[in-house]
């Protein structure tokens, strides 16, 4: 098994379903070390020639071994679709002492087991999208980053009427509001930060954080 020391910050990524292969894809474009693995033949015929690719079974510990599994940094588990299957991968993952280990989980119930067996970080592609869409899908909101649960969140959405015209200073956001105004895009013009001075318009996308709650107030403020 190879010490921590040998890692590289190349990253493994098992299962191509619709997650892995987005990461896996990203972090090629990106110009990252990247190895796929995927077990399923038509699925490994489909990405061959796009992205690094082996085709072997992730649940046999040898079979991660014999690909070199042991100097990757970072590992992501794709797999979501069969519970089990994610649970043997990572478990393999965590065996080899991978430093960093990412999981899809389908469930709450699925999550817990991959963080009680060891993986580091979970993921929940499918609930954090729907609830993203919801929160688009309800208000101003043009974009929606949770950075933690029911806590910190930054948005974009379009500036309520009582902005219009009026500065970021004069505006007091942040004391009348509880949020914070990072920046600001107005049509046709550079992202720039905001200032005091910075003059809101109707046609402008504010890029704010704060509080999930106090922000999603503010963006549904008529």
């Amino acid at each position: 098994m190879a010490p921590a020391a040998s890692r590289t910050d190349s990253t493994l990524v098992i299962g191509l379903g619709r997650f892995g292969s987005a990461v896996a894809a990203t972090l090629d474009r990106l110009g990252r070390e990247v190895l796929a693995v995927e077990s399923d033949p038509g699925i490994v015929r489909q990405w061959t020639g796009r992205i690094p690719l082996v085709e072997a079974d992730a649940t046999d510990a040898e079979a991660l071994e014999q690909l070199g599994a042991t100097e990757f940094g970072t590992a992501v588990v794709g797999v979501g679709s069969s519970v089990e299957t994610s649970v043997l991968i990572a478990g393999n993952l965590v065996d080899l002492e991978t430093p960093q280990i990412w999981a899809k989980a389908i469930s709450r119930a699925h999550g817990r087991i991959l963080r009680r067996i060891g993986a580091h970080h979970v993921v929940y592609p499918e609930f954090d999208a729907g609830q993203r869409a919801a929160h688009l899908v309800s208000g101003r909101m043009l974009d929606y980053i949770e950075m933690e649960k029911n806590g910190f969140t930054i948005v974009k959405m379009r500036p309520p009427a009582e902005l219009h015209g009026f500065t970021i200073g004069e505006a007091r956001i942040r004391s009348r509001y509880g949020v914070t105004v990072f920046g600001l895009m107005s049509p046709g013009e550079p992202f720039e930060y905001a200032r005091t001075d910075t003059l809101v318009s109707a046609d402008d996308v504010l890029v704010v954080g704060g509080d999930a709650s106090l922000l999603e107030r503010f963006a549904n403020r008529a």
